[in-house]
């Protein structure tokens, strides 16, 4: 007889954007068919742009392992919380070179194949101050355009107004 192929369904963002110098909460859920296993496994790895080779990013295995080495040593924390089914982790103070694809799988024997979820990361850079400062004129601008349009509107409407009082006024004196 054939049994159903037992697995694990990782679920992750497709792209996220993250500001240069900041901390990002890479998420990443899963389900399984199987009850939550002691010998559960995580692991989190990542790819450059440059399509080098993958770089391991942070590992579980009944409790989290950090990094000794790499380019996320000390910069990587768990967030998770397995009983939620919640593997996510924490990468602090960003950097250019973390653009690439992030991956995060999970193995809960006897569930061991399955997806691997594939978040694309881009690190952008600051707003700069020119930046700013062109939206606030610019909204600025557009503040006091509707501004200045709404009384010309008022002032038009005043002046008819008193117009058609005064011709009201010339025909009651002529009857």
């Amino acid at each position: 007889a054939l049994w159903p192929a037992a697995a694990v369904e990782v679920h992750t963002s497709k792209e996220v954007d993250a500001v240069n110098g900041t901390n990002l909460r890479l998420k990443c859920t899963f389900s399984s068919s199987s009850p939550i296993s002691q010998r559960l496994s995580v692991t989190w790895n990542f790819q450059p742009e440059d399509l080098s080779s993958h770089e391991p990013v942070f590992y579980y295995l009944k409790e989290p392992y950090k990094l000794s080495t790499g380019r996320f040593k000390e910069r990587v924390t768990w967030d998770g919380n397995i009983e939620r089914n919640d593997v996510s982790i924490i990468i602090w103070n960003l950097q250019p070179t973390d653009n690439g694809t992030f991956t995060c799988q999970v193995k809960n024997p006897p569930d061991v194949d399955g997806t691997i979820g594939e978040v694309r990361l881009r690190v952008v850079q600051k707003v700069h101050f020119s930046e700013i400062q062109f939206l606030v004129v610019a909204i600025g601008s557009a503040c006091v355009l509707m501004i200045i349009v709404v009384t010309v509107v008022i002032i038009c409407r005043h002046h008819r107004k008193k117009a058609q009082e005064k011709r009201i006024e010339v025909a009651d004196t002529e009857l």
